[in-house]
């Protein structure tokens, strides 16, 4: 019998919650491991020498790494439940390019929005309002990204617990900006595998 996946992890993290996220659509009970990466465990060094980074899957001995990695191991070692990805090449590439988009566009915008000031900030304000309109029109009038079922670049929902500090630092609302994409994060949280699996906005904000 194969043991029962370890997921490393830090709670406030958008990439670890993608991990949470992702093992709860195929209903995989896992071990979950709270670090502190302040003082990073043996373990978490020894299962990711190279970047030294949460989120890390352990299953059956073997680590994956790098959130959307484990996102894709998860969707082919668990198959049989909520495919994340369409069943056509084209369709799986498209997914794959729009998460590319949110990691390098979204990901660095974000960041200028609560960990910078001034000219950075109004910077990253600027790009993360670009990329949410970019990403609206995306999404069109679906339900989710991946059409009329929660898929691979649905998991952009982990940045949803982060918009309450976006706003708060940023001193600017999302959802007057860009409605659609609040309505879709709504929607999102309304799956018990994603509610269960975000962390508190107001906790991230304090």
């Amino acid at each position: 019998m194969a043991s029962q996946p370890i997921l490393l992890d830090y709670w406030p993290s958008i990439f670890g919650m993608r991990a949470r996220v992702a093992l709860r659509e195929k209903g995989v009970e896992f071990e979950y491991k709270v670090g502190d990466l302040t003082n990073k465990s043996p373990l978490l060094l020894q299962s990711n020498p190279i970047h030294k980074k949460i989120p890390v899957l352990i299953h059956n001995g073997k680590p994956v790494c790098e959130s959307l990695n484990v996102v894709h191991y998860v969707d082919e070692a668990w198959p049989d439940k909520n495919p994340f990805f369409p069943s056509d090449p084209y369709g799986r590439a498209h997914a794959r390019f729009w998460d590319d988009f949110v990691d390098k566009k979204f990901s660095e915008a974000q960041f200028k929005i609560w960990g910078k000031k001034g000219e950075e900030q109004e910077e990253g304000k600027k790009e993360f309002i670009e990329a949410v309109k970019i990403l609206e029109s995306e999404l069109g009038d679906k339900p989710y990204f991946g059409g009329d079922s929660f898929g691979y670049v649905d998991s952009l929902i982990t940045f949803y617990s982060w918009f309450q500090a976006y706003e708060k630092f940023g001193n600017f609302s999302i959802e007057a900006k860009s409605p659609k994409l609040i309505a879709w994060a709504k929607r999102c949280m309304e799956k018990e595998s994603v509610s269960k699996s975000l962390s508190d906005s107001e906790k991230i904000v304090a």
